[in-house]
């Protein structure tokens, strides 16, 4: 895939891939569209790779959002859950956080008033990565619109670590692997 190269129409926040600092890009700024998977855009500079946002995603000029950018249900169910964290993805890679093996434990506590609280356990495919946080708050994001969630939670841990085995048959085409 070609990137698709355009320019910032206005000053627009990223985040610093790998390092995950917030940074503003200023309007002007050249841009190549590397990913737009789960509605946020992944974008290169001549200063590096970056994430937007995809609330800031209209500050790239000609970009025009798909339907990638969420899943939408009217009722909550686990399978809800694993739908939206299908659409969470590492800026850097293009399969989700599911079938990339990073979600380790997902629970649901149905609440007295009808609601529920969803906690999920996820790592990432390295340590050192500034990005955690973010994927993280997006997988959170994503679970707390679903119907009647009253909670989200995501915890970032590293036991067991993360291997490249753990990327499922579908994740494994995606990247060529398979």
């Amino acid at each position: 895939m070609s990137a698709a190269e355009t320019t910032l129409q206005r000053d627009c926040p990223a985040t610093l891939i790998p390092a995950g600092d917030r940074v503003v890009l200023p309007a002007g700024t050249p841009v190549s569209i590397m990913q737009t998977l789960g509605g946020n855009v992944t974008v290169r500079t001549a200063e590096g790779l970056f994430r937007i946002a995809r609330e800031d995603a209209p500050a790239i000029s000609g970009y025009v959002a798909g339907d990638e950018a969420v899943a939408t249900t009217t009722e909550f169910s686990e399978a809800a859950v694993w739908s939206a964290l299908r659409t969470c993805f590492d800026p850097e890679i293009p399969v989700n956080i599911v079938d990339l093996g990073l979600v380790y434990d997902l629970s649901i506590e149905a609440m007295p008033n009808g609601g529920n609280a969803v906690e999920v356990k996820m790592t990432l495919t390295a340590p050192g990565c500034g990005m955690g946080p973010v994927i993280a708050e997006d997988a959170r994001q994503k679970i707390a619109a679903l119907p009647t969630v009253e909670s989200a939670k995501v915890h970032i841990v590293w036991d067991p670590v993360w291997t490249p085995q753990m990327i499922s048959a579908a994740g494994r085409k995606t990247l060529g692997l398979e």
